[in-house]
């Protein structure tokens, strides 16, 4: 036997990953070249709507209200932002002798709460809640207000809040 033959065979050396991106680009230019978009060859043409030129786009400034309104459809705050027109025209919906004795206070999970200063007004609200919601659906969309949740006159305030820890009975119980 030779000595070629004694010996063991060779191992190619593995690729490095700077050669298998070598190899991989090399192939990519290939098929580039087979379609005819060889990098520097002919000149790559616009797609249309993606120049700047004298015609409007998205890229274009916009007016502020307009602004406003694209951003309140996209985020999805037409509900919220309906409500709350309806707190500043109160007076208009429901007429000036109620909306004297009776305001809103808060709209959550579709429920209108109205705080009403004496309890023959709250009684009288009660009365008129359907109306008023059907009202309300009417100016806002269908569904908007299911309930309107009437409250009599203040009372003392909860003596829970969001800056208050439970059971205690406020700032005096931290001294001592």
């Amino acid at each position: 036997m030779s000595d070629q033959e004694k010996q063991p065979p060779r191992k190619t050396p593995e690729a490095s990953g700077v050669d298998l991106a070598r190899q991989a680009l090399a192939a990519a230019r290939e098929q580039a070249r087979a379609r005819g978009n060889a990098a520097g060859g002919r000149k790559r043409q616009q797609q249309p709507g993606l120049r700047s030129g004298a015609r409007a786009d998205g890229r274009d400034p916009m007016p502020l209200m307009a602004a406003l309104d694209r951003l309140r459809t996209e985020r999805g705050w037409e509900m919220p932002m309906a409500v709350a027109g309806v707190m500043e025209r109160w007076p208009e919906i429901v007429g000036p002798e109620i909306a004297a004795h009776c305001e809103p206070e808060r709209y959550e999970d579709r429920e209108l709460v109205v705080r009403c200063d004496s309890s023959a007004w709250a009684a009288q609200l009660k009365l008129l809640a359907p109306q008023l919601v059907a009202r309300l659906n009417a100016d806002l969309g269908q569904g908007t207000v299911r309930m309107i949740v009437v409250r009599g006159p203040g009372g003392r305030p909860k003596p829970y809040g969001p800056w208050r820890a439970p059971g205690s009975s406020g700032p005096g119980d931290t001294y001592g």
